[in-house]
């Protein structure tokens, strides 16, 4: 069973936010929505970027829609800076539990932390006197590392990727998988109600692709401010990076860094929603969105709904955190009224009439005390039975958001479901002869 503090907290969390759905509901928001929308609650505590290596990882936000609020938070690995025979862990992981994709796996407890930090007097943190104290890419060739898009969760009205609990998350992450992660600021309810959520998704996407012609034509002519053709000096060269936060087209980060050819989608509650839709997109839109290549998805105890109840559904109704009872008046937020039905596309990714045959290789994280667990077991099965690879990982003793509010929660199944997404993830995105190097 989970321990007292969890039962607690999840006591104050759903009284919190019952009192906030109520409130939102009786307001009677507007039907029409607000094209820029929120990203971030005022109540939410949040982290602020931080593009200098502390703990490992380089933060900063960038705002990539000038007509809506939607924004991403970059995390960038120090592991980027060194060579990859150089940047390799040395710690090893069990890879036995996730050699069958047939198979559910459940988690007692977590493996040994790993020891990944590195001294802090790299002078590369601060290039620059007077002007800025973060990282810049420098001339010599980088090291191109994967990228993972990240939707948080929050029952499509809360949460935030600046969040302190999402901030720490995507560090580990970013640390444990070797990948420049992407947290994506989509649009909230009920000022934006569906598909505000989805569309942003997609617009990330393509935006990753824009970055990647545009930061491949910059290289390929040595064009800049000037023009093309024209040549700059190491220092106007750092100068147009540092000037560019939001004024240039190109990221500096990702261009140096970044490889949109091995991508991975990572959804977490109502942000695994978001990553399927986008998986599917992704699909049906593979030239529009070259040279970005989606090779795997993860999809954490997703948001899904149904109108056929589940077992899970009716013993664990009354589960902690996101009951079935909150989760129907999030629902009725996120979803227009004419259009509300507990078998929406949106929450229901068995409809009828869709194909999964050509979906990406899907990882299912579940939680034993979730009510949602059965229908995400089932949808796994579904991709399995159009032979996608599809393992399900079962935690147990573990509730909904037990990985990502880790800051709260601190429970041992938490480091151990990051630890087993980087096992399983780096199968799909290490160059060949590389799987398991680490």
């Amino acid at each position: 069973m989970p321990s007292v503090a969890v039962k607690l907290y999840s006591v104050f969390f759903k009284f919190l936010l019952k009192q906030r759905l109520q409130s939102w509901i009786q307001s009677a928001v507007d039907e029409s929505p607000n094209p820029y929308g929120v990203t971030t609650r005022p109540e939410e505590s949040v982290s602020s970027p931080n593009p200098s290596f502390t703990d490992g990882v380089a933060t900063k936000d960038i705002h990539i829609d000038p007509f809506t609020a939607l924004s991403i938070r970059i995390f960038l690995p120090e592991t980027s800076l060194s060579p990859p025979e150089q940047s390799q862990p040395k710690y090893k992981l069990r890879l036995s539990q996730l050699d069958s994709p047939n198979s559910i796996v459940r988690r007692r407890s977590s493996y040994a932390p790993p020891d990944i930090r590195t001294p802090r007097s790299d002078p590369r943190r601060s290039s620059f006197d007077n002007v800025y104290r973060g990282y810049s890419p420098s001339a010599k060739k980088c090291r191109k590392l994967p990228i993972m898009l990240q939707f948080h969760g929050g029952g499509w009205v809360s949460g935030s990727n600046e969040s302190v609990a999402n901030d720490i998350f995507c560090r580990r992450i970013a640390k444990l998988c070797d990948v420049i992660v992407l947290a994506v600021g989509y649009r909230l309810a009920p000022e934006n109600r569906y598909p505000a959520a989805f569309d942003d998704g997609i617009k990330v996407l393509h935006w990753l692709g824009k970055q990647a012609n545009l930061a491949e034509c910059c290289k390929s002519m040595g064009s800049g401010a000037r023009g093309v053709g024209a040549e700059f000096t190491k220092a106007e060269v750092q100068r147009h990076i540092i000037d560019a936060f939001g004024a240039t087209m190109v990221e500096p980060w990702l261009a140096a860094h970044g490889d949109p050819s091995r991508c991975v989608l990572l959804g977490v509650s109502c942000g695994a929603n978001i990553a399927d839709y986008v998986a599917c997109k992704a699909i049906e839109s593979v030239k529009l969105i070259d040279p970005v290549k989606v090779v795997a998805q993860v999809l954490m105890y997703p948001f899904f709904i149904g109108s056929i109840p589940t077992k899970s559904e009716t013993r664990l109704a009354n589960s902690y955190f996101y009951d079935m009872a909150l989760c129907f008046l999030a629902w009725k937020l996120f979803l227009l009224e004419k259009d509300f039905s507990l078998d929406h596309p949106a929450g229901n990714p068995l409809i009828p009439d869709r194909s999964l045959k050509r979906m990406p290789p899907t990882l299912t994280i579940v939680a034993e005390h979730d009510w949602m667990r059965d229908r995400a077991i089932a949808y796994s099965e579904a991709l399995r039975s159009v032979n996608v690879d599809a393992p399900i990982l079962e935690y147990k003793d573990a509730v909904h958001e037990f990985a990502t509010l880790d800051v709260l929660l601190k429970t041992p199944q938490a480091e151990a479901c990051a630890e087993d997404i980087a096992i399983w993830v780096k199968k799909y995105i290490s160059f060949r002869g590389h799987e398991f190097s680490y």
